[in-house]
């Protein structure tokens, strides 16, 4: 599709500049997906140069490094000894000696890389199945640990980790002996160790005040999401819980029985949950901001009395638990709540509700969908009332004055100076505030609990029965912590799949929110 130029552009009408934009939005796709393919080829083909390079600058180093350096591919640091940097050649030489003494030790590395078998698909992880045996002195059935394939598993996992980490040690110190190699040959000097401790604290300071978060990055969230992403290819549940009875690696056959949408599969059950979690997602965020919003404009206009008393009460929904509040208004609106009988002797609930035997709001389909939403309206508004007002304190008040001698009117002053500065500061905040709701536990569980309706399409859906508001995050929980079953392999992909879900949005959305793409037009 042609693009029209800037004057071309302003001489369409309303309507006109619509379509063009609507024709310019469905063009833009194919190529967006063009794009990202080239993205994902180009990254291959650099990880590919990358290691092209690597193998031929080792043998490159090892070739025409003299023999102190040839020495360090065996022995960690020994080129550092030789050059001087004796506390990098200690450090180097420590880690070698913890690696091998960890690999080869009874009960070691090596040891639980063997129990593992991994990926091998039918076979259990972990050799060695608990078993019942009779003891004849004791008159008892006495239980002989096993293997318990948990354990394998997650010692098996922070091997192979050690392995990468034990590789890229190697690789870094055989190049720092190459550089000093390097070095020394122009006559120059090595850093010594009294150079690298004061570089720690000077012009290396960042890594050193960043390598404690990263520590904590790697092992509480990058760790446990591969151990989570591992578990989708095993059959753990409460029938193999890996100690009583041994687990074992299935393949991909989790991944098919989730995205099987025929008989006695799940992919009826997941799509549909998946839709109900995105639609509540988009409507418990925007409605939340813009209520929240138009809430906060109208305590701060002019003429307002008694403004510190409209702040005080909406802030106190924060103030009391939500446990509390949310159990509170959920039994306000059931059948033998006072909101839910006023219902029924007025007669406000259809008559389609009552044939079905449905009593109260929560047990239909789209009313509960619809209580959902306005009563996390209720819960969310004081939040964002509380950031917009400060916000708009500190928009330029001329900027509306210029704006009123232009003629402007109040929307279009809402439109063009109030909604702009909102997002550029909020746009953060509604992509964090989006990826919660997609995970908004609290609200759906506490406010549904002991009046869920079951979804009759769906039925019974990864061995518990889903409703028609339980969200990803709600069905991962009944099918783990409440259900004789539990299927934590199922629970694991589910898992997987939101953090996709919720990596590919916040991606898209991070680049195209005003605080990123506009951020020199507020400054």
């Amino acid at each position: 599709m042609k693009k029209l130029s800037d004057l071309d552009y302003l001489k369409l009408n309303k309507f006109q500049a619509f379509l063009y934009k609507l024709k310019l939005f469905f063009c833009a796709i194919p190529l967006w997906f063009k794009g990202i393919g080239i993205k994902i080829l180009n990254f291959f083909k650099s990880c590919g140069l990358g290691i092209k390079n690597e193998i031929v600058d080792i043998i490159t180093t090892f070739t025409k490094g003299n023999w102190a350096v040839k020495i360090s591919f065996f022995i960690f640091g020994f080129g550092n000894f030789y050059y001087g940097q004796i506390l990098r050649g200690i450090l180097f030489l420590v880690f070698e000696i913890v690696f091998i003494g960890y690999m080869f030790v009874p009960s070691g590395g090596a040891y639980w890389l063997s129990k593992g078998n991994w990926f091998n698909t039918g076979a259990t992880v972990g050799t060695v199945q608990s078993q019942t045996v009779y003891n004849e002195i004791l008159d008892v059935d006495v239980l002989i640990s096993g293997d318990d394939s948990v354990k394998v598993m997650l010692y098996g996992l922070l091997t192979i980790i050690f392995i990468i980490a034990f590789i890229y040690t190697w690789r870094l110190q055989v190049k720092q002996c190459r550089i000093c190699m390097g070095i020394t040959a122009k006559g120059k000097k090595v850093k010594s160790g009294k150079d690298d401790l004061r570089s720690l604290l000077d012009d290396q300071f960042h890594k050193t005040l960043l390598s404690l978060p990263l520590f904590g990055i790697l092992a509480f969230t990058v760790l446990p999401i591969i151990y989570m992403t591992i578990i989708a290819f095993t059959s753990y549940d409460a029938a193999h819980d890996g100690y009583a009875n041994l687990f074992s690696w299935v393949g991909l056959e989790n991944f098919n029985e989730l995205f099987n949408f025929g008989k006695g599969g799940l992919g009826l059950a997941f799509g549909e949950i998946l839709g109900w979690t995105l639609m509540w997602a988009f409507f418990a965020t925007f409605t939340n901001y813009f209520l929240g919003m138009f809430v906060a404009i109208m305590i701060n206009k002019k003429g307002i009395k008694i403004k510190k008393f409209w702040r005080t009460a909406l802030v106190m929904t924060i103030a009391i638990p939500q446990f509390v509040s949310l159990l509170y208004v959920a039994k306000l609106f059931d059948g033998s709540g006072i909101i839910g009988k006023l219902l029924l002797n007025w007669d406000l609930i259809p008559e389609s509700m009552l044939a079905l035997n449905q009593q109260s709001l929560w047990q239909n389909e789209i009313s509960s969908k619809i209580l959902l939403i306005v009563l996390n309206i209720w819960v969310g508004i004081p939040y964002i009332m509380l950031m917009a007002t400060g916000i708009l304190m500190n928009i330029p008040q001329d900027l509306y004055e210029s704006s009123r001698i232009d003629g402007a009117k109040p929307w279009q002053q809402y439109t063009k100076i109030t909604l702009p500065y909102m997002m550029f500061v909020m746009g953060p905040y509604l992509l964090t505030s989006f990826v919660g709701n997609l995970n908004n536990f609290n609200v759906i569980y506490l406010l549904t609990q002991n009046n869920q309706l079951i979804n009759t399409e769906i039925g019974t859906a990864g061995g518990v029965s889903v409703t028609y508001t339980d969200l990803l995050i709600t069905w991962l929980y009944k099918m783990t912590l409440n259900s004789a079953e539990s299927k934590y392999y199922l629970a694991s992909i589910i898992g997987i799949l939101v953090f996709v879900v919720v990596a590919i949005l916040s991606l898209i959305v991070y680049n195209v929110i005003p605080s990123t793409k506009n951020e020199e037009d507020f400054s």
